[in-house]
């Protein structure tokens, strides 16, 4: 039953295939990526059925406000996809994001490609898309030697990590146990790939060749690939710390990180910051750490302190507490914006806010307990739906753009550095005066965490005051959603997310049953109109 729900909420209303006149492939987006130039933005969606990549086009009025503007969108092949099936499933962190890296016009969006193993799941590493434009989306397949068979999982060598090097004209590729692998296209008789593993031993990279066999105690994972912005030093994250290369050799240059599993690095912002994460699996048990460099006078990394809502610094490691994973970091300024899931939980998602001191709190709860993400609650999203992925893109000559995307409720973007967000997803077109309702989704399952609640979708001409109320099928009125709210007229859709949703219960609190469901929205100056939502009960709580 609950997989019938997910294809019904994945293909519905929400949902569905790139249409003409929709703004996204998909409101599944799972990755977003600046795409060169001003204003435009990557964005990488997959649904039930299919995959696809849209441009999205943004303007910036005076006042502010973001605008968008002939969004453009693509699919991929039918049987690859950027998507790994695992992406909740796996505690490890290098395999819970998707690295996406916009490369130059010569390379253009970089992406993982993955293909489908033997049990028709997106679980095999096939290589990587280079997507240029919407007409140029090339699928560059990658050989796997034979070494690679004595592996558990074939993601232990899934791509994790992308750094491009233009002035060398060099794309580096982390492939977590078949170490990294470099595209180079310098040479006069086209490109040549060649892959490397670290020897953490002798401190060289050296070259894996066909019958070369695997010895990942010599040879460490290689999880994470980076070029230093200001030094152009190629940095690696790896399962035995951080290592540099430079003109001067290789190296493992943190004493604190020097025999960690380092899964992540990140640089950016003014001081440069370079944060890493550590994380590795023991017993049941998923241990990580959010470190940093920050400045240009920081001689090692060290653990980010977590604050409270007065400024004092917790003395727990809240970081490996919560269990929290990496998706992605994005740099404005003095700010590193750190998006993070929780290991274990679909929806717990958001991102911390890094200064100079640490992360910050930004409530205090009536239970004691600070906040640090940054997420729906804060405005960033105008649905529960999970954080996927983050990026700073240039939005206008003079203006930094921040964009998150989520699993379900498409791409919000700021021009504010996240004060204020505006939401960017498809929505079925509703007419005025409450002319048209749609639920969305239109099947909920109360407690299953994608689709436990209904969006009450709804237009009014001129400023009212809105009644929401939910019938059975006998038409006995069950639930009150608000009475005599008040809700401005919109272009696109009237209705406030974070009051105008039913979640399967009636007035007191209780699962109603499994059934059909008429909703109705009426305002103060006569006009009604009706919705219709199936709720499955509450057999998911």
């Amino acid at each position: 039953m609950k997989s019938v729900v997910a294809s019904l909420f994945v293909g519905g209303a929400l949902c569905g295939n790139a249409l003409a006149g929709e703004t996204l492939f998909s409101n599944y987006v799972y990755a977003v990526a600046p795409a060169g130039e001003y204003g435009k933005l990557w964005a990488f969606s997959r649904d039930n059925s299919y995959s696809g990549v849209t441009l999205l086009n943004f303007t910036v009025s005076d006042k502010g406000s973001i605008v968008t503007e002939k969004p453009q969108q693509e699919k991929v092949s039918d049987t690859l996809t950027a998507v790994q099936d695992g992406i909740f499933e796996d505690d490890l962190a290098e395999r819970r994001r998707i690295p996406a890296v916009y490369a130059g016009s010569k390379l253009g969006l970089l992406l993982p490609m993955v293909a489908m193993n033997n049990e028709d799941r997106y679980l095999q590493p096939a290589g990587y898309f280079s997507i240029r434009d919407l007409r140029n989306i090339v699928e560059y397949p990658v050989d796997v030697p034979s070494a690679a068979d004595a592996l558990e999982k074939p993601m232990q060598y899934a791509m994790s990590g992308f750094a491009y090097d233009s002035t060398k004209q060099r794309l580096w590729i982390a492939r977590g146990a078949l170490g990294v692998m470099v595209h180079d296209m310098s040479g006069k008789n086209g490109a040549k790939d060649t892959t490397f593993v670290l020897n953490a031993t002798s401190g060289e990279l050296e070259e894996f060749k066909k019958d070369s066999e695997l010895d990942l105690k010599k040879n460490p994972e290689i999880f994470d690939v980076r070029l230093h912005p200001k030094t152009g030093d190629l940095w690696l994250a790896t399962a035995q710390g951080v290592w540099v290369k430079s003109s001067s050799g290789l190296k493992n240059v943190s004493e604190s990180l020097k025999s960690s599993r380092v899964t992540g690095l990140w640089m950016g912002g003014e001081p440069l910051q370079i944060i890493a994460e550590t994380n590795f699996k023991k017993d049941d048990n998923i241990n990580g750490g959010l470190w940093r460099l920050y400045g240009e006078k920081a001689k090692d990394f060290s653990k980010v302190d977590f604050l409270d809502t007065a400024g004092k610094v917790q003395k727990k490691d809240i970081y490996d507490e919560s269990d929290y994973t990496v998706g992605d970091v994005a740099f404005i300024g003095k700010t590193a914006f750190v998006l993070v899931r929780a290991v274990g939980s679909r929806m717990i998602s958001g991102f911390l806010k890094l200064d100079s001191l640490g992360a910050h709190a930004w409530e205090q709860d009536d239970d004691g307990k600070n906040q640090w993400l940054y997420g729906y609650e804060t405005g960033a999203t105008d649905r529960k739906m999970t954080i996927m992925s983050m990026c700073t893109f240039p939005l206008s000559k003079n203006r930094v753009g921040l964009a998150i995307a989520t699993e379900g409720n498409g791409v919000s973007v700021s021009a504010d550095s996240g004060k204020t967000w505006s939401v960017i997803l498809n929505r079925a077109k509703l007419d005025n005066n409450l002319g048209s309702v749609r639920m969305v989704p239109s099947v909920i399952a109360p407690g299953d965490g994608d689709s436990d609640v209904s969006l009450v979708s709804y237009k009014v001409g001129r400023e009212s005051k809105v009644t929401i109320e939910v019938f059975s099928y006998d038409m006995r009125k069950v639930r009150t959603i608000v009475k005599d709210a008040v809700r401005n007229a919109d272009p696109s859709r009237s209705s406030n997310p974070k009051e105008d949703f039913w979640d399967g219960r009636d007035d007191h609190g209780k699962d109603c049953t499994m059934g059909v469901y008429y909703v109705r929205v009426k305002d103060n100056h006569g006009h009604i109109g009706w919705g219709k939502v199936m709720t499955l009960g509450g057999n998911f709580r």
